[in-house]
């Protein structure tokens, strides 16, 4: 008869071999530096997102979520550098998020694709790339973004009762504005509202007034294609 040998699996067999080598092969000071350095990157983005913000009331959560996107970025891809397994496990986890919230401005979709980016640079360990890269593409930023022109389109209404008041809106139009096109005309019971676009000759909108007092001009709104009112 043959001789059977018992084995008993102790608790250090179970943290054996690849568990432990990940363990005592990670750099804290590695870890700590790239962190440190998508931290700073993360807050000059923020800085820029709200620097070149032209809105009313700028939002302070998606400001803090630009910062925590590059450090949680660089953060996976941390983990995913040091094991080619991990990888592609990690790569089908983050396949089945999906994000829902809608963005408005197409400038924050190019925010958040900087602030992955930083994340993905910094965590491939590519840090003068993500510093010169950062630099530069906020420098561009601040001078395209911030640059204001002066040849805005402008969307203008006004609601007439009869075609004598179109008329003389329409003229006054002409005479006040660098440069004009009907759109849209509606024309119902209760009068006639016109949709013209304009190119204001020096930036002032004097001319709504007068046209509003205009005999058979009820009601006159100017509006930037931005959803800014003037009057």
């Amino acid at each position: 008869m043959g001789t059977v040998f018992l084995s008993t699996t102790t608790f250090n067999d179970v943290f054996k071999s690849s568990f432990m080598d990940k363990v005592t092969s990670f750099s804290i000071v590695d870890t700590i530096l790239a962190m440190g350095v998508a931290f700073a990157l993360g807050l000059f983005i923020f800085l820029i997102d709200k620097k070149t913000f032209s809105g009313v009331m700028y939002s302070a959560s998606f400001g803090v979520s630009l910062i925590a996107m590059a450090l949680v970025t660089t953060f996976i891809i941390l983990a995913i550098t040091s094991n080619v397994v991990l990888s592609l496990g990690m790569v089908g986890a983050l396949s089945i998020v999906r994000f829902r919230t809608a963005v408005k401005e197409p400038l924050d979709i190019s925010f958040l694709f900087w602030s992955i980016s930083v994340g993905i640079v910094v965590g491939a360990g590519l840090i003068p790339l993500a510093v010169i890269g950062t630099i530069l593409i906020g420098v561009t930023m601040l001078v395209f973004v911030n640059k204001k022109s002066t040849d805005n389109p402008y969307i203008l209404v006004i609601s007439c009762v009869n075609d004598t008041a179109e008329k003389a809106a329409l003229t006054s139009v002409k005479d006040s504005v660098k440069k004009h096109v009907v759109k849209s005309k509606t024309v119902s019971k209760n009068g006639i509202e016109l949709t013209v676009e304009i190119r204001l000759k020096d930036m002032t909108t004097e001319f709504v007034n007068k046209i509003s007092d205009l005999n058979g001009v009820e009601n006159v709104v100017l509006v930037s294609y931005n959803g800014d009112y003037m009057s």
